[in-house]
């Protein structure tokens, strides 16, 4: 099984994705037709928020013109129909990650996906203490002497929640180092990673570094030492095709905005299992059996963690968003990215004084680079580009212990999707040229 192929496996498997196929696909993008600074959109700020194709914002319009009402609340014709597309998006995020409906939760975003797992495993605690759940639900507490395993290249949305875990319950929080090349030390992480292990927390692919990790390497040695595993695909979701299932994680989370979906919506997966024995995060309507004065009986899932008036339209067209992805291709969508991230990276190495994060060109990674410009901050990188109409991403980009670990304080990231051309990265790479000599560094 091979979810993360690399381009030469993918060389006979998928048709080729061409510039003038991206140039077709790049009318669906209203927002990539104009000029900024007097120069035509070059937009490689992907990795941050994608930007959004015509069947997304008209499958969002159209609920709010045709079906606009509360879900699961009402037996009226919009009602009824309101919440037949609402559970239709969340069978076809299901099928998009290759998850079974129930274990397809709606989040705001990754970041609140991660922070109600974190929560509804220290309420676990609270819940064991005073004698509810069962024996399974005790198993999934932690306590004093437990460890939270993390990596060093973490996102901070993949890092606080579990610094914030271990302290309410007191736990040791450790983390995977990485190496000098961004790499995970895998012979560290089967020595960290151990009967003590109650959590395992890490991203699919790195958003600073590019990397993609060794997913199923990681679960096998989380799941031989009996933990939960947690992945964060928010950079590989969008990118790769991804299979929760084949991958064995037991939590995996991602946000709609990084996949040509609106703002608000993200989801949670999670093994039925788990799902039906964690206490909830949030607590109101839409997700109780029985409510008395004294106290109250929970759904099972995914409705359990569905309190209050949910993001419909953001379902809906976070399920348009998954569509036009499958239709084009995940597999070729990530042969595509490939091809421009070593483009990327081939060029910048080539640029005297330019420092490029992550696996050197000619290695696997997603299509992005993270660089720093000797003699210039990241800030007045990220100006110059875009005085030039190059949107690109700078600072820490919520890594600052990567970035610490690298020596480093912010840098610039360029990240390309599946309306970026070779042209488009010419002209990035053209630009950064220009960088030193502009600043007389």
């Amino acid at each position: 099984m091979a979810v993360v192929s690399t381009p030469a496996t993918l060389e006979h498997a998928v048709p080729v994705m061409d510039n003038a196929e991206v140039l077709r696909i790049r009318n669906d993008f209203p927002v990539l037709n104009q000029l900024v600074n007097g120069q035509p959109l070059v937009y490689l700020d992907s990795g941050a928020t994608s930007q959004n194709p015509l069947s997304v914002i008209e499958a969002e319009q159209e609920f709010y013109e045709q079906r606009n009402a509360a879900v699961h609340r009402g037996a009226h014709h919009l009602a009824v129909e309101a919440t037949e597309v609402f559970e239709d998006a969340r069978q076809t995020i299901a099928d998009f990650i290759g998850a079974d409906y129930a274990e397809t939760i709606w989040t705001s975003n990754a970041t609140e996906g991660l922070n109600l797992l974190s929560y509804a495993l220290s309420n676990a605690g609270l819940w064991a203490a005073q004698g509810r759940g069962d024996q399974a639900l005790r198993g999934l507490a932690l306590k004093p002497g437990d460890e939270i395993v993390v990596t060093e290249m973490e996102h901070h949305a993949n890092l606080i929640p579990w610094q914030e875990l271990a302290f309410r319950t007191g736990a040791t929080l450790r983390y995977i180092p990485i190496g000098d090349d961004g790499s995970l030390r895998m012979e560290q992480a089967e020595s960290i990673i151990g009967p003590r292990t109650k959590v395992l927390a890490f991203t699919h692919a790195s958003n600073v570094l590019g990397i993609i990790n060794p997913v199923q390497e990681l679960t096998a040695l989380g799941h031989a030492a009996g933990a939960l595993v947690v992945l964060d695909a928010c950079q590989s979701a969008p990118h790769l095709p991804l299979d929760v299932k084949e991958l064995d994680v037991d939590f995996a989370v991602f946000s709609g905005h990084k996949m040509l979906a609106p703002t608000g919506i993200g989801v949670l997966y999670g093994r039925q299992e788990f799902l039906d024995i964690l206490p909830p995060f949030l607590t109101g309507g839409s997700m109780i059996t029985t409510v008395t004065m004294e106290r109250a009986e929970y759904l099972p899932a995914p409705q359990r963690f569905e309190a209050g008036t949910q993001r419909i339209s953001q379902a809906v067209a976070l399920a348009a968003a998954a569509n036009y992805l499958t239709e084009t291709g995940l597999d070729r969508i990530h042969r595509w990215e490939a091809e421009l991230g070593q483009r990327m990276v081939a060029g910048l190495e080539g640029i005297p004084g330019i420092r490029v994060l992550g696996p050197a060109a000619g290695r696997e990674r997603i299509g992005l680079a993270a660089f720093d410009v000797e003699g210039v901050h990241a800030h007045d990188v990220g100006q110059f580009l875009d005085s030039r109409g190059i949107a690109v991403r700078v600072g820490h980009h919520c890594a600052q212990p990567l970035h610490r670990r690298l020596g480093l304080t912010a840098t610039t990231r360029a990240s390309a999707y599946l309306y970026n051309t070779t042209d488009d990265v010419d002209r990035f790479l053209e630009a950064v040229a220009g960088v030193r000599a502009y600043f007389r560094a």
